[in-house]
C-alpha cells in the first residue's frame, strides 16, 4: 500500500518553512486541545462516526502519531490547518493536550491547505469540493487553471467538479449520498429541476448506466438523436449506372445491396418506352 504524505509539498508550497514563528520553528509542541478551533475554511461536513471512534480508540492506545497543523491566532488561541479527523478523535479519546506543528497561515491559506489535505485524501463529496473550488474562485479570484495547479488536478477536472454546483438539489443530494455517480449528475445538467428530478428517479429506481442517463438526458431536453453517418456510395455502383444510362439513352437508378439490388429505367413518353423495348428485347 502507497506510504501517505499528508499534505507534502502542499503545505510547503503554500507556507514556507521560513514563515514558521521562530521560537517553534521545525518543532512539535503541546498544546490544549480547548486552545484549537476548527479551521472556519475547512471544506469537508460529513465525517464517519465509525471511523472517528476507531481512530480515537486507537488514539487512546497510541497517542496522537502525526502532529496536528495550527495557525496562532488571538487570545493564545490556534486555528488548525490540517488534522481535523484528529481533532475531533483526540476530544473523543479524552486527551487534554495534543502535538501541533505551528504555521502561520492567511485565510486563503487556511482554505488551500484545508482543500488540498482533503482533496489528496479523497476525503471530500463531490459536491463539498466543488463549493471548496467556488471559494478559492469567488473569494480569491483563482482561476481554475491556478486551482488546478494547486490541488494537482487537470483544469477540465476542476471546471467539471464546478458544473455539478449548477444540478438541481435533489441531484446534488443524491450525489453526497452517494446513490449516483458525477457522470450521472452532469449529464442531466442540460435539464430544467423538474426534468432532472424526474430522471434522477428513473435512474435510481432502474440502475441506469451514465451512458442510458445521456440518451435519455437528450430525449427530455428535445435534442435529436445524433444521427448516424450514411454510408458513402461505392464508386463501382455509380460507374455501372453512368454505363446503363449511356447504353439506354435514359435516366437509370441503380440500387446496390448486399444482397442483390434494383434498377430503375426511366422514360417519358410512349416513344421512349417503344425504343427502350427495342434495345431490352
Amino acid at each position: 500500500m502507497a506510504k501517505r504524505t499528508g499534505l507534502g509539498k502542499g503545505l510547503d508550497a503554500l507556507i514556507p518553512a521560513g514563515k514558521t514563528s521562530a521560537g517553534e520553528a521545525g518543532g512539535i509542541m503541546q498544546v490544549s486541545l480547548d486552545s484549537i478551533q476548527r479551521n472556519p475554511r475547512q471544506p469537508r461536513e460529513k465525517f464517519d462516526a465509525v471511523e472517528l471512534e476507531n481512530l480515537a480508540a486507537s488514539i487512546r492506545e497510541h497517542g496522537v502519531i502525526q502532529p496536528l497543523i495550527v495557525s496562532p491566532s488571538k487570545g493564545g488561541a490556534y486555528t488548525l490547518i490540517a488534522g481535523e479527523r484528529r481533532l475531533q478523535a483526540s476530544r473523543k479519546a479524552g486527551l487534554k493536550t495534543v502535538p501541533v506543528v505551528i504555521r502561520s497561515a492567511t485565510d486563503q491559506q487556511l482554505l488551500e491547505l484545508a482543500l488540498i489535505e482533503n482533496v489528496q485524501r479523497a476525503d471530500l463529496n463531490p459536491i463539498e469540493e466543488a463549493e471548496a473550488y467556488q471559494n478559492l474562485a469567488k473569494e480569491f479570484r483563482m482561476s481554475h487553471e491556478t486551482i488546478a495547479s494547486r490541488v494537482g488536478k487537470s483544469r477540465v477536472a476542476v471546471t467539471n467538479t464546478l458544473r455539478l454546483l449548477d444540478a438541481s438539489a435533489a441531484v446534488k443530494q443524491a450525489l453526497v449520498d452517494g446513490r449516483i455517480t458525477e457522470g450521472h449528475a452532469r449529464a442531466m445538467l442540460s435539464l430544467s429541476a423538474k426534468a432532472q428530478e424526474h430522471l434522477l428517479n428513473q435512474i435510481i429506481n432502474l440502475d441506469l448506466s451514465v451512458r442510458s442517463t445521456e440518451v435519455l438526458a437528450r430525449k427530455l431536453s428535445g435534442q435529436r438523436p445524433v444521427a448516424k453517418k450514411k454510408t458513402g456510395r461505392s464508386p463501382n455502383v455509380s460507374d455501372v449506372e453512368r454505363k446503363l444510362q449511356s447504353s439506354l439513352g435514359t435516366k437509370v437508378a441503380l440500387k446496390h445491396g448486399k444482397r442483390g439490388g434494383t434498377v430503375t429505367i426511366f422514360y417519358y413518353s410512349d416513344e421512349e418506352l417503344d425504343s427502350l423495348l427495342e434495345k431490352l428485347t
